[in-house]
């Protein structure tokens, strides 16, 4: 007994598909730890108190830098003032702006993540240098809330206008963000490429066999473990179609060759049986022949397919068309754009001969167009005849399926020209429809891939 041997992690789609995401997780934290140590902090949103009073007084300074100081009145007192040496200091230096008791003044933060860079102090003392403005004025750094209780009870509150946008730290973290991701990006282009390379040939190989049973064999493909267990098993998947198709194609022609036997040797017999009995047993002997001859050609043209070649669509149909319109046959063709498939040209001759020949026996004349969808080119044979029950859409493909029971070629056939329209059509990959039309008449509807 043999056994499947194991591939190792690092060679499978999950140990690569876990190995793009720790890279890329590790990465990213490198990346915003190199950041975060070796840039400068930005400089944040500050306001000087003389600003606040201001706007407590009704004039809030006017800046195109920073967010705009906004007053709020608020039925109680901030909850989470900010505990820090200077907060007495700034409590008191407000108090005595405003003219209010000391009480009545809290300095509260409605940051979680309380500032305590010192480079930070350091960026904002050279700015207020830099504006000439005294270093011994006291400054708060946004967000914050300055609360002073009124004579009503309430509690009249500055602070800084709210925006995502204006937020430094929030900024910083966007830039950080957006350079991983884009530090990333062709690591994971790389990767993705790498896995996805494989499984689209896969893909491709998946669809070839769709359309060409007999297709080649799939390589080997470089990637994953799974893709390399993938193709072994997709490639002893067709193998066992391949041998069983065959075999039952065998077991079929043998079965409708030795039938001939025992049918001669009725024919023989028959001849001292009565005149009348002996033409009607005659007439049985040779519809089975016929049945056999064409069980044989079905099996015979299923089993072994053309060459597919580059073929121009359009021009096939006409050239079917006029054969048949010569033959004093009423078909038409609507005007058509060329198309290129690739196909059997002579299974294909036979699809549409069919399909013209069943048009013009039931309904009496046959239109042929040809169309363009997305990846397809349709080919659509309409025709006046009385249609076929919806019930029987999808049967009048099996092969020897009659509607009409008699089988003399006179009124139809043996039932194996549908059959072979959806065993071309199929094998290229398509398939084939029919619909009632309103008012009458079926459309015969061929959709083949470009």
């Amino acid at each position: 007994m043999t056994t499947q041997p194991r591939f190792r992690l690092v060679a499978s789609l999950f140990g690569r598909v876990l190995a793009l995401i720790l890279v890329s997780i590790v990465a990213a934290q490198v990346i915003s730890m190199v950041m975060l140590f070796n840039l400068p902090p930005p400089a944040p949103d500050f306001y000087r108190i003389s600003e606040i009073v201001q706007t407590f007084q009704g004039q809030p300074p006017r800046s195109t830098e920073r967010r705009q100081l906004v007053v709020t009145y608020l039925n109680r007192p901030p909850s989470t003032e900010i505990d820090s040496p200077m907060t007495p200091t700034i409590r008191r230096d407000l108090a005595l702006a405003l003219g209010v008791a000391e009480d009545r003044v809290i300095i509260a933060s409605t940051s979680r993540i309380p500032v305590s860079d010192r480079r930070v102090f350091r960026i904002v003392r050279d700015q207020m240098a830099r504006e000439g403005v005294a270093n011994e004025e006291h400054f708060l750094i946004a967000p914050f809330d300055v609360a002073v209780k009124q004579a009503e009870g309430r509690w009249k509150v500055v602070r800084p206008e709210p925006g995502f946008g204006h937020d430094p730290w929030k900024q910083r973290t966007l830039l950080w963000l957006f350079l991983s991701a884009l530090a990333m990006t062709p690591l994971a282009w790389i990767f993705a490429r790498k896995l996805s390379a494989p499984i689209k040939l896969f893909a491709d190989a998946a669809d070839r066999l769709g359309r060409d049973p007999r297709a080649a064999p799939l390589a080997t493909l470089k990637g994953p473990a799974e893709i390399t267990m993938a193709v072994r098993a997709f490639n002893g998947m067709q193998e066992r179609l391949r041998r069983y198709v065959e075999d039952r194609t065998a077991m079929v022609g043998a079965i409708a060759h030795d039938l001939r036997t025992p049918l001669t040797r009725l024919r023989f017999r028959i001849e001292s049986a009565p005149e009348d009995l002996r033409l009607k047993m005659a007439a049985d002997i040779d519809q089975m022949e016929e049945m056999i001859s064409a069980a044989l050609a079905f099996v015979r043209d299923a089993s072994q397919a053309g060459d597919r070649t580059a073929l121009e669509l359009a021009s096939l149909l006409e050239s079917v068309c006029d054969e048949m319109a010569e033959t004093g046959h009423a078909v038409t063709l609507e005007p058509a754009e060329k198309m290129v498939i690739e196909g059997d040209p002579l299974a294909l001759r036979r699809l549409i001969t069919n399909l013209l020949e069943n048009a013009v026996k039931f309904g009496g004349e046959a239109r042929a167009r040809i169309s363009t969808e997305p990846g397809h080119a349709i080919i659509e044979i309409e025709d006046n005849g009385p249609g076929i029950p919806p019930e029987d859409l999808e049967r009048v493909f099996e092969p020897f399926f009659r509607r009409e029971p008699s089988r003399s070629r006179q009124t139809g056939g043996i039932g194996l020209g549908l059959a072979v329209v959806r065993s071309v059509a199929r094998g290229h990959g398509g398939d084939v429809v029919l619909t009632n039309r309103e008012g009458g008449g079926m459309t015969a509807r061929v959709i083949l891939p470009i």
